[in-house]
């Protein structure tokens, strides 16, 4: 790791460009003195992102709200909202940072004390064995599975402090616990030929109102994350193993192997099978 004496600023950081697991991944990882009047925003992340602050203080900012965070404290950036940080003038921050995504993410999170409306903890509980857990995550870096998996294993146990050290929360929106339940019965059957209709169906909902859901919670419709997600399965399968394009889109929950290229090819920019090639072409180049 890069050492740097105290009176430096520094920036280390890390992102990921493969995201194999589904359920839970790191998209980002770092640690970072910074300058006065440092700032990122305003701006809109596609991911979860928790910054914890390891000394000196900074301001959040989040739906005209701002909050002064110090050292102990964390915050957390949900995808799609807009939001400004920044240090401050006369005792700029230093924290880490982990950005992730994945269908365990939201649950994750509601089980801790971070909200939309309350989207900051103040001297976080088992803050230093926080800060532990996100600098081994940079440690361990790497777009090799068993590197993406061992990041997931050190963001779980992260995460899990947050849950360990969770006071009494407001009760989660009813969107979420409908967004919630949804990409649960996504994660176990996508393997089906399973449509909105069917997860409208398992939750409870009219089509229309699980659209709104998602688009308030996950900035997306229905649609869009049963496709994404069957897609980052449909990358795994590709990198990973001998199955046959026909079977790969079988094995995902489609009935017709040119629908399933059709899709691939929109979100990819390229065909099954030449994300296959391109995929073993760059493997071969990193050893």
């Amino acid at each position: 790791m890069h050492t740097q004496t105290a009176s430096m600023n520094y920036k280390n950081s890390y992102k990921a460009t493969k995201k194999e697991l589904v359920s839970l991944s790191v998209y980002n990882v770092g640690y970072q003195k910074c300058d006065a009047l440092h700032q990122w925003g305003p701006g809109v992340r596609d991911h979860y992102l928790i910054h914890y602050v390891i000394s000196g203080c900074g301001h959040y900012e989040q739906n005209k709200k701002s909050y002064e965070l110090h050292a102990g404290d964390a915050f957390l950036v949900y995808p799609n909202q807009e939001i400004t940080y920044y240090a401050d003038v006369d005792d700029p921050w230093e924290y880490a940072w982990v950005g992730f995504n994945g269908s365990d993410a939201l649950s994750i999170l509601n089980a801790t004390d971070f909200t939309k409306e309350h989207p900051y903890i103040t001297d976080t509980p088992f803050g230093e064995q926080i800060r532990h857990q996100l600098l081994c995550i940079y440690e361990v870096r790497g777009n090799e599975f068993k590197q993406s998996v061992e990041m997931t294993g050190r963001l779980y146990t992260a995460l899990a402090l947050f849950m360990q050290g969770a006071t009494k929360k407001p009760p989660q929106t009813s969107y979420d616990g409908y967004v919630q339940k949804a990409t649960s019965y996504i994660s176990a059957n996508y393997s089906y030929p399973i449509t909105v209709e069917d997860v409208a169906a398992y939750v409870g909902l009219s089509r229309s109102h699980l659209f709104r859901s998602f688009e308030t919670v996950l900035g997306q419709s229905p649609k869009e994350y049963l496709t994404d997600f069957r897609m980052k399965q449909a990358c795994y399968l590709l990198e990973h193993s001998s199955l046959s394009i026909t079977a790969i889109a079988n094995s995902l929950g489609f009935d017709n192997s040119l629908y399933f290229s059709k899709t691939f090819h929109k979100q990819k920019q390229m065909s099954p099978k030449e994300y296959r090639a391109h995929s073993r072409t760059s493997q071969q180049n990193l050893t």
